[in-house]
């Protein structure tokens, strides 16, 4: 298996639950944090992802990987933060808002 097909549930999820959470009160507040957020996850991956494997910490094999790189390190891994990055407040949005018992 490689790694865009894993990749494919999770961006499916975070695609999904992002969009249900847009009906929710405060979603344009919460776009522009996670893209903010995104920007820098980016950043922060572009540049320990590209320091650990200069290292020789680990490596991609290269029939798992699409090919495109951002320096050494490939397209794929970028995936994640970006889905962290929208699905997290998302999730936090649609859940029950907690009622403070006293």
């Amino acid at each position: 298996m490689t790694y865009p097909l894993i990749l494919i549930p999770f961006v499916l999820v975070t695609v999904i639950v992002t969009v249900l959470a847009t009906r929710r009160p405060r979603a344009r507040e919460r776009l522009v944090a996670s893209l903010w957020t995104t920007v820098v996850l980016v950043v922060l991956t572009a540049v320990f992802d590209n320091a650990m494997i200069a290292a020789d910490l680990f490596t991609y094999p290269a029939e798992h990987i699409s090919g495109i790189r951002i320096g050494l390190a490939p397209i794929e891994d970028f995936a994640y933060p970006v889905c962290i990055a929208f699905l997290l407040p998302s999730i936090a949005a649609l859940l029950p808002e907690r009622r403070d018992a006293r």
